[in-house]
């Protein structure tokens, strides 16, 4: 009896501490608050944004889309974004959601900022960026980053040929960290050489710098290499899957024979026959410096793309402060978006390789790491090593070497 009467006591004490804890919790006083009430009549998208239209430049410069751009995004991702009016309130439409999507993604501000501007809740832009960078990947990325066909790789081919020196070249590799908030419980996965907490972007960009195939996620404290191997565009590439077009002799170098098409990239992707690398060491023979050279020109795009992106949309500037999830997304919305400027901007916008007969000189690359490779991936890189300084020569190699 003294057993149950102890229990009973210790449940009366409890159910007073909750009845407590009821009576202590703040009650929500209002169902929408006054200053989002007025959203309609003084909120950004209702009041500055339609002022900015009327200024293709400034509406350019606030959502990094000119108004043509921008409403021909609406008119494909409206429908996936678009919420239904109820008795209690009407929704919120599909161009104010696309506007707060945009506007995140350009400049990175916290969730609460946006939501101040916009006059809407915190937790209102979270969803609406989460649901907004989804359908602009989902109904972009067919027309805009379709894995690329064989015919589509021998166009690069061609166009790294004519832009920057390099033949039988497919695209160009690199990895970008996107810095993160270290999520929790996560430990050191996050954590990079740099000191920060990051995800991983490996990109391939051809020869325009548009991005053609990207792989997001990787842990930050993975090298490039590793993302290489651990990614579905890494085991495609070595297991052939690529579809990459047959191997062909080079322009005026029958007597060399037939040599694959191939990937550029640094010294932190590891040498394959279908991936080449810079030679490692300081002091090469001249023939060494010009192929580090052609390559590492070749791989500008990549780096270019990279300045590209991060210019245009500044939430890789700074700490993206939510989950990995959603910044995965939001990366792959901003890669898609930059192809769709590319391709959509007026050619003079885009096209801004270097004039013909202007080089950059030869950049110091520095101490470049060995490493370990097969046989016959050192005997093509020695081909184009050996190409690059009789038949594929240029008339501007002696002002560089």
């Amino acid at each position: 009896m003294a057993g149950i009467a102890n229990i009973a006591a210790l449940y009366l004490l409890w159910e007073s501490e909750e009845s407590e804890d009821r009576r202590k919790r703040k009650r929500r006083r209002l169902w929408v608050h006054d200053i989002l009430r007025r959203r309609p009549h003084l909120g950004e998208f209702h009041h500055l944004l339609q002022e900015l239209r009327l200024d293709d430049g400034r509406f350019q410069r606030y959502f990094r889309l000119s108004r043509a751009q921008f409403d021909d995004l609406l008119a494909r991702v409206g429908a996936r974004i678009s919420r239904q009016d109820t008795n209690y309130r009407r929704s919120i439409s599909a161009a104010e959601r696309l506007s707060i999507c945009l506007r995140f993604l350009a400049t990175g501000d916290s969730f609460r900022t946006i939501a101040t501007s916009f006059r809407v809740g915190a937790s209102t832009v979270a969803s609406i960026v989460s649901d907004g960078v989804t359908a602009i990947w989902d109904c972009l990325v067919e027309e805009f980053m379709a894995v690329p066909t064989t015919e589509d790789w021998r166009v690069i081919a061609q166009q790294f040929e004519e832009q920057w020196n390099f033949p039988l070249c497919c695209g160009a590799i690199d990895g970008k960290h996107v810095v993160l908030k270290a999520p929790a419980n996560s430990g050191s996965q996050f954590f990079n050489y740099k000191g920060t907490f990051s995800i991983v972007l490996l990109a391939v960009v051809d020869a325009d710098k548009c991005f053609r195939i990207i792989d997001v996620g990787g842990y930050g404290r993975t090298s490039d290499g590793g993302i290489l191997a651990n990614s579905v565009f890494g085991q495609a590439l070595r297991a052939g899957d690529l579809k990459l077009p047959a191997d062909r002799v080079l322009s005026a170098a029958a007597q060399r024979g037939s040599l694959p098409h191939v990937f550029v990239a640094d010294e932190a992707f590891p040498l394959r026959t279908n991936l080449m690398r810079p030679f490692p060491g300081r002091v090469l023979p001249r023939e060494r410096r010009v192929f580090n050279y052609r390559l590492s020109r070749a791989r500008l795009v990549v780096e270019n793309a990279f300045g590209i992106l991060s210019s245009q949309w500044r939430i890789y500037r700074r700490v993206i402060e939510v989950r990995p999830e959603l910044a995965e997304r939001c990366v792959k919305a901003t890669c898609v978006l930059h192809n769709l400027l590319r391709r959509t901007a007026p050619t003079a916008e885009v096209r801004d390789c270097l004039p013909v007969g202007v080089v950059l000189p030869l950049p110091g690359l520095g101490r470049v790491a060995a490493n370990n490779a097969g046989r016959e991936a050192i005997r093509i890189r020695e081909t184009f090593t050996s190409y690059f300084s009789a038949e594929g020569t240029v008339s501007w190699h002696d002002t560089i070497v």
